[in-house]
Order: C-alpha cells, then sequence, then structure tokens
C-alpha cells in the first residue's frame, strides 16, 4: 500500500486510496462489509469514509446504518488506533423540515453541526475523528458561522482535520479565506466525483459537485488541500455491460475517451477500471480515489491499480482524448 499526508506534509498519514463505506449495512449486508474492511486493512489500507446520512435513501433505512456497521468493526477488530476515519454533516434527512430527501437536509448551521457530530461519535463509537467533512454547501447558513462552528470542533480536541464536500471552489476559497483571516482551522480536503469521463456541461450541478478545472487549478495552488474524488468508476459503468453509463457522461466525447482508456488498458495487461483510478492517483494533480465496492474482489481490482505505472505517452494520450 502506498501512503500519503492528508493536507499537506502536517497532516496525518493516510492510504492512497480511501474505502467509502457508504453501502455498508444496507445494500451490503455486514459479513460482506466486514470482509471488505479486514481485507481492505490486511493490504495496508488505513484511510475509511462514511457520513451521518449512509445511506438514507434505501428503503427501509435510517441514514445510521453505515456508521453504525463501522463502529461494531472498529470495535470488533481493535482498529480504531490504526484506522484515519472521516465522516461528514449536512446532508441528513431532518423530520422538521419535511419528508423530501435532499430537500429536508439538515444543512450546516452552527448548533446542527455540534448535534451532528455527537450523533456520529456515539454511533462510531469513538470520542473523535480524524476528519470531517461539511457534506453539501448550504447557502442558507453564513460562511462564517459554519467555518466557526467547524473550528470549534477541531479545537475541542473531537475532530482532527476539515473537509467540504459537493461545494463549487469559489465557495470552498472563499470559506478557508475566512478562516484564515480568524486564524481558525480551515478545509483542508476536498470530495467530489471525480472519473476519467467529462461530464456534460448542459445538466445543472445538483447535490453532488464534479472535479472540474478550476478546482484542479486551485488544487494544484495550495498543496495544504488533498484532493479525493467519489464514484471513480461510474458503479461499473466502465467494465459492466448491464451498467449504462450514467447520463452526466452519456454524450459524443466520451466515445473517444472510452476508446483511448480501453487501448490503453490493453497495452498495460490491465482493466480499465485500474486504469482510471492509477490515472487519477498520477496526474500532476493527485487524487485519493474513494473506493465504492461491494465485494472482495472489487476491491482486490482496485489495489492492484496501486502498481499500475502509466507511461507518459499514455497519459498525455488519456489526457488529450
Amino acid at each position: 500500500m502506498h501512503h500519503r499526508s492528508l493536507g499537506g506534509d502536517q497532516g496525518p498519514r493516510i492510504s492512497a486510496v480511501c474505502l467509502g463505506a457508504l453501502p455498508f449495512g444496507t445494500t451490503v449486508d455486514e459479513p460482506t462489509s466486514y470482509a471488505i474492511l479486514d481485507r481492505f486493512a490486511e493490504a495496508g489500507g488505513t484511510f475509511v469514509d462514511t457520513a451521518n446520512n449512509y445511506a438514507c435513501w434505501v428503503p427501509g433505512a435510517t441514514g445510521d446504518e453505515s456508521e453504525l456497521l463501522l463502529g461494531r468493526w472498529l470495535r470488533s477488530r481493535g482498529a480504531a488506533g490504526r484506522t484515519v476515519l472521516a465522516t461528514k454533516a449536512g446532508a441528513r434527512p431532518d423530520p422538521a423540515r419535511g419528508d423530501r430527501w435532499p430537500a429536508n437536509a439538515e444543512g450546516l448551521a452552527g448548533p446542527v453541526l455540534r448535534a451532528a457530530l455527537e450523533g456520529s461519535l456515539r454511533r462510531l463509537g469513538t470520542d473523535r475523528v480524524d476528519l470531517y467533512y461539511a457534506h453539501v454547501e448550504d447557502r442558507g447558513v453564513p460562511l462564517e458561522e459554519t467555518v466557526e462552528a467547524l473550528a470549534g470542533l477541531v479545537r475541542d480536541g473531537r475532530v482532527g482535520a476539515l473537509g467540504a464536500s459537493n461545494h463549487p471552489t469559489w465557495r470552498l476559497a472563499e470559506a478557508r479565506t475566512v478562516a484564515a483571516g480568524r486564524g481558525l482551522p480551515g478545509f483542508r480536503a476536498v470530495q467530489q466525483r471525480h472519473t476519467y469521463l467529462h461530464p456534460r456541461r448542459d445538466l445543472p450541478p445538483g447535490l453532488q459537485r464534479e472535479t472540474d478545472e478550476e478546482l484542479l487549478d486551485y488544487a494544484a495552488a495550495h498543496p495544504d488541500l488533498t484532493l479525493l474524488g467519489y464514484s471513480p468508476l461510474m458503479a461499473g459503468a466502465y467494465t459492466r455491460a448491464d451498467r449504462p453509463l450514467p447520463e452526466r457522461y452519456d454524450h459524443p466525447g466520451s466515445v473517444v475517451r472510452l476508446r483511448v482508456l480501453a487501448e490503453v488498458a490493453a497495452e498495460c495487461g490491465a482493466t480499465r477500471n485500474q486504469v482510471v483510478l492509477a490515472w487519477l492517483m498520477g496526474g500532476p494533480v493527485p487524487v485519493v480515489p474513494v473506493l465504492g465496492v461491494s465485494s472482495v474482489g472489487q476491491l482486490d481490482e482496485c489495489l492492484a491499480a496501486l502498481d499500475l505505472e502509466l507511461d507518459p505517452c499514455q497519459r498525455a494520450r488519456l489526457d488529450t482524448a
């Protein structure tokens, strides 16, 4: 397993890939979830990602499931001390705001963030998380309030580093400026949707935000910011005939990029999934892929990408396709 620092040289050491626990306890049962977590740890993986609303959209789920399962696994394996744990707040359904998600998301007000963290710590069975994300932007709350509240959680010792997810780059930059101007800890990580294919620009962004050139430029200029990419493999759409491309990526430009991706994969003796992950990790702005898998076999395929090196010609062809 390769490792790197989170949020600059002074941050905690993390594995170069992050295991996403989103489906654990809902669409992936507990024995399978434990097997995946065990295999990840056995391979040297240390970085695990969840949220306080995973996976509330699954029928019958509450949003507690992923954190609860992860907490049970951490206790059963005595793994808390060797696991870099990330969770999120802001997108959990709030019944007081209605019964339609995500319109009823809890948001990023100070009292909400403090209460959300208490709930996450209780479900995870710990007194601290290493990385805490503002899960989705909330323009109904002053940015200063969110920044102050998150910094207070760090000051209290219950949070290590702070991150933002599903925020446009200008909001991320503004929040970091506010924090710096007040001498407060700011966002050191940003997690957005990121894959090899380019999204369509004629569709509204919705709840989930894409990594775009603006964010890549910003991250390149700020080495204290770690970029993470979720849904890098589009739920199997690169390799499975039964998984069509998501609408956001189904456009003529994808045809060319998919052809080049297949050519490079054949040259490397690798799968297209592995090439996508290697492309993300080895770019000018290295990305930490958040792996969403539902079996140990899928995880093993992803882990093999850690040892795949694309030569400069292959990377140039992928970049310019």
